[in-house]
């Protein structure tokens, strides 16, 4: 088994119900369900800097050490984390080593913010260098969530890491891909090569086909803070083994794309038009793709030697409904998931992991050829932009079924 296949899976970035387009059902119970079932071991809380999601937190949560929560029932694994925005729009990942810490930075960020009692993402009146600053001083790990989308992140703001964080930028430790990104294109940016990249979800929804569409997994001896802190700044032998998320392409801001009827522009084109759509007179967002392509000085990713692999997943229940030609919540593509995932314990066993002719003895023949083919990368990806999700199409071999987007399956 080679040595990814080996460690805790672990999604580090959602949000509870309290954050802004979010489902009503982003509950500690549920989650805690719903998470064993996608073959994670280990989840963030999101949006901890809120006091009635902290609330929650501590009332459904049991302690198993500093930082480190577990529901008593399910036996999910937390560590306390959130999201801040900060005074020029950037977003900020924040994993915390204990319940005091999130009460100090709370304190410290309510005399620069309205928001921590109304929004489970709060916007502080901080520049990155000073909220870094202030993270850091109560012992969080901290680094830019989804770093290349076109909406509130590093690069969409800043140039470089050193831009942004100025001072501090030497203390932050990780980087959120996101999904239009992944490992090969950052790799490109010579200046991340000492960042450990993580690989997390941003879920506003407790469903498998949300929770952990993008993880980590961590080569750690137990699934704690200290482990993963031990993880990410890769000291002691523990490290990130596998980063594993969307293929880029299907995230909803890949190309240079209109955000009103999504038609796609070359950069050329979208500047020359003035970022205005010449079909819609809609606004042209810029595509990770080309602003990696602006920012990259080199000309092929160049990994470093502590980098993991990055594989390329989609959520199981939209390849199903992909092999059955219809939408996620058919009753025969969640008969086909429960099966599956009961036979192999997760989706991630399912969708990494098991054998295929295991699978076939499950599902049958062309089911375990279509999930064969999305390890093979053989499924052909339309790329998404402009905030419309890409789209996958069957090899023709495989079914006659058509084509849909990860927009309609989330």
């Amino acid at each position: 088994m080679p040595e990814w296949g080996r460690g805790v899976s672990a999604d580090l970035h959602l949000h509870s119900r309290y954050s802004g387009g979010t489902s009503s059902r982003m509950e500690v119970d549920l989650l805690s369900q719903q998470a064993p079932l996608k073959g994670l071991g280990l989840v963030g809380t999101g949006d901890i800097l809120h006091p009635g999601w902290r609330r929650e937190v501590r009332e459904k949560l049991r302690e198993v050490g500093e930082g480190t929560l577990e529901h008593p029932r399910y036996g999910t694994r937390f560590l306390l984390t959130g999201e801040v925005e900060d005074s020029r729009r950037v977003h900020h990942l924040l994993l915390f080593p204990s319940f005091s810490a999130v009460e100090e930075l709370e304190e410290r960020f309510s005399r620069r913010s309205e928001d921590l009692g109304k929004e489970g993402r709060p916007h502080v009146d901080l520049s990155p260098p000073e909220l870094a600053e202030e993270a850091l001083s109560v012992g969080c790990l901290l680094g830019p969530s989804h770093a290349f989308t076109p909406w509130t992140s590093l690069y969409k703001e800043f140039n470089s890491l050193r831009e942004c964080y100025g001072d501090q930028a030497d203390k932050i430790s990780f980087l959120e891909l996101g999904l239009s990104a992944d490992t090969y294109m950052a790799d490109r940016l010579s200046e991340l090569s000492r960042l450990t990249f993580l690989s997390n979800s941003d879920s506003h929804s407790p469903w498998p086909e949300r929770l952990g569409r993008e993880f980590n997994r961590f080569g750690i001896q137990e699934p704690t803070f200290e482990e993963v802190r031990k993880a990410v700044e890769r000291r002691e032998g523990r490290r990130v083994v596998l980063n594993v998320g969307f293929d880029p392409r299907l995230g909803k801001y890949h190309r240079t794309a209109c955000s009103r009827c999504f038609k796609q522009f070359e950069l050329e084109r979208a500047r020359e038009l003035g970022w205005r759509c010449d079909d819609c007179g809609g606004w042209v967002k810029k595509g990770v793709w080309d602003r990696v392509n602006e920012l990259a000085d080199l000309p092929e990713p160049s990994s470093p030697p502590h980098r993991p692999p990055y594989l390329r997943v989609a959520p199981l229940a939209e390849i199903l409904a992909l092999g059955w030609g219809t939408e996620v919540r058919d009753p025969r593509v969640r008969e086909t998931w429960r099966r599956l995932v009961e036979r192999f314990g997760s989706e991630i066993g399912v969708l990494v992991d098991a054998p295929p002719e295991e699978i076939e003895e499950v599902v049958g023949r062309e089911f375990s050829g279509l999930i064969m083919a999305f390890r093979r990368q053989e499924l052909k990806v339309f790329p998404g932009g402009g905030g419309r999700y890409g789209r996958l199409e069957l090899p023709p071999h495989l079914s006659k079924r058509g084509q849909r987007t990860l927009g309609d399956f989330t």
